[in-house]
């Protein structure tokens, strides 16, 4: 879920200043077809790869022990560091995914590529995701949560300390790739280890918590990636990346409870869920969303570059960020009661945000509005699809929830690949207009589904 971003697929998880402008952005390269190629055996395996997923976390229900009661009042609460434990774990998840967007040009320039080439370094991670989801999810169904999460974790910090230390496009395409797969083991397990660690009135928060990592991580994490490359080095946002790693490794072990495996022999059926109304219109909304989303993100500096914008490049990703703080808080306090509305008022912003770009871009004033309106928008847009699939899946939540991970990776690895094709084919001024288009069926389909997927009401508190 992934980022792309859970797009993130986006989707934790400090004030930055702008990557420098990315004069290469519109010279084509081979390396983007290769990728779309690539982009596409993702997506056919997207509803495959989530089988085992679903069997993996399946019986933890009824497996794990129950959270532990509040002792305040004898009614369970919120296990706060546990839950910011795995909301830092997403962080660094979508944060690893997405930080070269504020990177390219230092990046493109070392590694000798133009900076859709090393665009692609975002593309391989969201493969790397997708396609080994099948394979390693069913190998590790049998292992302890908590253990399979340090390993994918470890597998951030070793992937990110070789993308710093290379000086060769392939071997950073491979570690970036690897990088990937650590992803895929964390998203298979980290919203339903957040829902299993709180008691049932209060799993939308908990998700919430986790969650938050994916709006943070674009919205603050990429700016400061992006300010600390630019003051040091780009490869020591990356060196970063793996300190923060290896401190989230104590915590994890230290404050988060350990959930169970999967038990030998349970192989519940995958495609119930897809059977389950409600649940289609949410993968769909998913996958549409997280995509035109990232058409623009992953390029926002080669987009504000031909604008001439690309010396305010910091500003308008805190402004982004700001913004997507808010969109959380907004989201966590009315998701109970209202995520209908919440989806189609996020929507509805992003929207209009992609048609003031489209339309006004010329105007300053309005770009930074843009801004704003975009990460208002987006920033609660992760919780509220996880949670729609969770609410619409029922009792096979656990598969929808997996299968949502999964598009939602194929989707980011599918807006690096269209978004570096639009950038040599039409030129960055396609991007808001492409986003525009996209979100139009993804309003659609939200309106329709007033009885399953997006019905009026929300999540149980």
């Amino acid at each position: 879920m992934s980022t792309a971003p859970d797009t993130a697929p986006n989707s934790v998880p400090p004030d930055a200043t702008a990557a420098t402008a990315a004069t290469e952005a519109t010279e084509a390269t081979a390396a983007t077809a290769a990728t779309a190629a690539t982009a596409a055996t993702a997506a056919t395996a997207a509803t495959e790869a989530t089988e085992a997923t679903e069997a993996t976390e399946a019986t933890e229900a009824t497996a794990a022990p129950p959270p532990a009661p509040d002792p305040a009042g004898g009614r369970q609460g919120l296990p706060l560091l546990a839950l910011l434990a795995l909301a830092t774990a997403v962080f660094v998840t979508s944060l690893t995914e997405t930080l070269p967007a504020g990177l390219l040009p230092a990046m493109s320039g070392d590694l000798g590529v133009s900076t859709s080439v090393t665009g692609q370094t975002v593309t391989v991670y969201a493969l790397g995701t997708a396609l080994t989801a099948i394979p390693l999810t069913a190998a590790t169904a049998g292992w302890r949560r908590k253990r399979l999460l340090l390993v994918s974790m470890a597998g951030f910090a070793a992937a990110n300390t070789v993308t710093a230390v290379s000086s060769e496009y392939g071997l950073t395409m491979a570690a970036r790739f690897v990088a990937g797969v650590a992803a895929g083991l964390a998203w298979a397990l980290l919203a339903g280890y957040a829902r299993r660690l709180a008691p049932e009135r209060l799993q939308g928060r908990a998700i919430a918590v986790a969650m938050a990592g994916i709006p943070v991580a674009l919205s603050l994490g990429v700016p400061a990636g992006t300010y600390l490359g630019k003051v040091t080095d780009w490869r020591v946002a990356f060196l970063a990346m793996t300190g923060l790693t290896v401190l989230l490794l104590g915590w994890i072990a230290a404050a988060v409870p350990d959930q169970p495996g999967q038990r030998a022999g349970e192989r519940p059926g995958m495609m119930r869920a897809l059977r389950v109304p409600g649940v289609p219109a949410v993968l769909f909304v998913t996958l549409v969303f997280v995509l035109a989303h990232t058409v623009l993100y992953a390029y926002v500096a080669a987009f504000l570059d031909d604008l001439g914008m690309g010396d305010r490049t910091d500003l308008v990703l805190l402004e982004f960020g700001a913004a997507s703080l808010l969109g959380i808080w907004v989201v966590g306090a009315r998701i109970h009661r209202q995520l209908r509305l919440l989806t189609l008022a996020g929507t509805l912003l992003v929207a209009v945000a992609a048609a003031l770009l489209a339309v006004l871009a010329d105007h300053t004033a309005f770009v930074h509005l843009a801004a704003v309106l975009w990460g208002l928008g987006w920033g609660g847009v992760p919780t509220l699809l996880q949670t729609a699939a969770g609410e619409a899946g029922g009792a096979q939540a656990d598969g929808a929830q997996a299968m949502l991970v999964t598009l939602w990776n194929v989707a980011m690895a599918a807006g690096g690949v269209l978004g570096g094709v639009l950038l040599d084919a039409a030129g960055s001024g396609s991007f808001p207009w492409t986003l525009l288009a996209l979100l139009v069926p993804v309003l659609v389909v939200v309106l329709r589904a007033r009885s399953h997927g997006f019905p009026p009401g929300g999540a149980e508190t």
